[in-house]
């Protein structure tokens, strides 16, 4: 009988100490742990395939976290949970900027570290593996998204996207034409509660409104103030008049 394989994860942190807590924690809850403390031995295991995901820290010797994450996302979409110090939301902004997948302030409680993997690989997992028949394209103007192979094109153009920026774009294409909150935004796309001091979800709007090309005169994501997003039909776009 055979047994299923363990999700394989790679952690990248210079903190020795913490990698063994976690480790230990992670392996309790059935996942299989390898610890990398620098950051160029950290980016030659998260390029060489074989992890379900990455848990990383912004501060490493050599090369820092951010440079790690960077060089990642130049040929891989392995999903990257990025470890930033408490308070700096710096660090948090130009990580989801950069393309990771969620952030985890230092200190934190093992427990939060899992369920935040957890719901990463939930939102990873269906890539390239359509279970069921293909579910159908959607179509909002010339913005192109396709379920089944997880691509998207703009204006016939490919558009690469993080697994996080996919789905979000997902969730407003089926919404188009109608405002999304954000609560539901961050409960469908990020796999959390809402908090009205977590701006995640805002930095991942940004990132797919750069991607499609948006400009102030001409928007596909359109921002309702103190209520969320929507993803403007082609005859709701409006051009601003001077």
């Amino acid at each position: 009988m055979k047994t299923a394989k363990m999700e394989q994860i790679l952690v990248i942190d210079d903190d020795v100490e913490l990698c063994s807590l976690v480790s230990e924690y992670l392996q309790a809850e059935g996942f299989a742990v390898e610890c990398v403390h620098d950051g160029e031995r950290g980016l030659q295991k998260a390029t060489a395939g074989g992890y379900m995901l990455t848990v990383l820290d912004v501060m490493l010797p050599g090369i820092n976290g951010f440079e790690v994450l960077r060089r990642i996302r130049a040929t891989s979409r392995l999903p990257v949970l990025l470890l930033t110090a408490r308070g700096e939301d710096v660090d948090r902004i130009v990580g989801l900027e950069i393309g990771a997948d969620d952030y985890l302030p230092k200190p934190f409680n093992p427990r939060e570290l899992v369920a935040r993997i957890r719901a990463v690989l939930r939102r990873t997992r269906s890539d390239g593996k359509p279970a069921n028949p293909a579910p159908e394209i959607l179509r909002v103007g010339e913005v192109e998204l396709d379920p089944a192979t997880r691509t998207v094109r703009n204006e016939g153009k490919p558009v690469d996207l993080t697994s996080v920026e996919f789905n979000l774009l997902e969730v407003l294409l089926r919404e188009a034409g109608h405002v999304v909150p954000r609560e539901r935004l961050v409960n469908a796309v990020l796999s959390r509660k809402f908090s009205p001091f977590d701006r995640s979800i805002d930095m991942h709007v940004s990132k797919v409104r750069k991607k499609l090309g948006d400009t102030e005169s001409d928007e596909h994501i359109k921002t309702v103030r103190g209520v969320g997003y929507i993803f403007a039909r082609p005859r709701e776009k409006v051009k601003s008049t001077s």
